[in-house]
């Protein structure tokens, strides 16, 4: 029998009041990645305007991610949509991903690292600063490029489990 949930999940019963609450929030699934390759699934993305517009993101220190980004300074921010469902589990590592993460997909290659290819809206940031927050790391960054094509319905992360607007 094929399972409709992870089976290996933490039962909600079990999950602190603060992970229920996070999960109450629905949020744009977004693939951030940075020269080197590397990349992750990031769900906690917050776009502020202003000028320069500036971008917040919490991403695990631990990751591939976070040392690339340190080195280059600079990293791309690609909002996912319905397609994107399996990028974006095996950017989370719930996924395999033979041979390595950047090698099921093509990819167009920029200033602050590898987008989708096909994609078309992304940011390219440059890094201003860090800092721990809760259990993860809190990115400030600074908006320095902005590819906006056709709007199309984002994939959302929802309470464990992947959604679009409909």
């Amino acid at each position: 029998m094929i399972h409709d949930s992870d089976p290996f999940a933490t039962p909600e019963s079990a999950r602190s009041n603060v992970r229920r609450l996070r999960g109450r929030f629905g949020m744009t699934v977004c693939l951030w990645t940075a020269p080197g390759p590397a990349g992750l699934t990031v769900s906690s993305t917050l776009v502020a305007d202003g000028d320069p517009g500036r971008l917040l993101g919490i991403v695990d220190d631990e990751s591939e991610l976070w040392p690339a980004i340190e080195r280059a300074g600079v990293f791309a921010v690609t909002p996912l949509g319905e397609p994107h469902r399996q990028l974006a589990d095996r950017f989370a590592g719930l996924m395999p991903a033979p041979g390595g993460l950047f090698k099921q997909e093509s990819w167009t290659q920029t200033p602050f690292g590898p987008i989708p290819a096909g994609t078309v809206s992304w940011a390219g940031c440059r890094l201003d600063d860090t800092r721990p927050f809760g259990w993860g790391l809190l990115i400030e960054a600074s908006l320095v490029e902005i590819t906006l094509g056709d709007a199309v319905p984002p994939l959302l992360h929802y309470r464990g489990r992947y959604t679009t607007l409909s």
